[in-house]
């Protein structure tokens, strides 16, 4: 079982505040840390944020909320095991080519430790002030997918489809391991179908309003219909029994997420606040290293 801290970027949006983060992760354990993203923030929406009871963003408009590429980029510099992802990244705001050139990038450089997770967004308002259509962002996100992975597979890549075309190009350098690995992330059918036909995980994000431990057999479903093997997609759920002053046996609530498949499980870092050095420490000695030594 492996263990990562969610919201990194805007828990600790400063340069010292992030490296203090990874630096204690990485001591503790942990496997990764995870970054969130929102290009703007509309001050008048009228979409559902799908996290939160209330259906609003948290923060606000002048929360401090980094590009996630370019804060990894930080943290990664800060440290030299810890993994890190975008959770997430949402795609079809994104133009794949810069995209595939910029994760490739930051995984050569951080020695293949990155991993991309992606979703398809549900913030009508962003994607009208970015000039991006709102409709068909799945059938995007799909073909942004397929394209990136050609692009890092081998150079002279071609790719044909609707929304992206390309002939005979290279982008270099590619990703350590000649591809990265991409989470699904979402709290719909949709999401987990799109995790089983094409994702190296599913990551059905913490704070969802409905439950999604039904979402873990379409996911299956999918990932055989596609012809693929579902113990190939890393299932990476929440584990709120976990989590410092839950009240809860916290072995027990790991070993329930081990019971659904879970290979990781994400913890939101501001869990772990005030005393940051303190409780992760204590969480990495009771409940990561126990698990990283059976």
């Amino acid at each position: 079982m492996k263990f990562a801290l969610h919201f990194g970027n805007n828990t600790f949006s400063d340069p010292e505040g992030a490296r203090r983060l990874v630096r204690l992760a990485e001591a503790a354990g942990f496997d990764s840390v995870f970054a969130v993203e929102h290009v703007v923030f509309p001050d008048n929406y009228t979409s559902v944020y799908p996290y939160a009871p209330g259906g609003r963003l948290p923060g606000g408009p002048s929360a401090k909320l980094p590009d996630p590429l370019i804060w990894l980029t930080w943290v990664a510099a800060a440290t030299t095991r810890l993994r890190f992802m975008t959770a997430v990244m949402i795609l079809p705001q994104r133009n794949p080519l810069v995209l595939a050139k910029e994760v490739a990038t930051l995984d050569y450089l951080s020695g293949g430790r990155i991993e991309l997770g992606i979703g398809v967004g549900w913030l009508k308002e962003e994607f009208e002030a970015l000039g991006i259509p709102f409709e068909r962002r799945g059938k995007r996100a799909d073909e942004y997918v397929a394209a990136m992975r050609a692009l890092w597979a081998s150079d002279g890549a071609s790719f044909a489809g609707e929304f992206v075309k390309f002939d005979k190009v290279s982008c270099n350098p590619k990703p350590v391991a000649k591809s990265v690995p991409i989470v699904v992330g979402g709290h719909s059918e949709a999401a987990a179908r799109r995790a089983g036909r094409l994702g190296d995980g599913f990551f059905p994000s913490i704070g969802a309003q409905v439950d999604t431990m039904p979402l873990l057999d379409v996911v299956r479903r999918s990932a055989e219909q596609a012809g693929r093997d579902p113990a190939m997609v890393e299932l990476i759920l929440g584990c709120p029994g976990a989590l410092p002053n839950s009240g809860s046996d916290p072995r027990a609530a790991v070993e329930e997420r081990i019971a659904r498949g879970a290979g990781r499980l994400a913890l939101p870092v501001t869990a772990f606040l005030p005393d940051l050095e303190t409780t992760l420490a204590s969480f990495g000695e009771e409940i990561i290293r126990p698990y990283a030594n059976a």
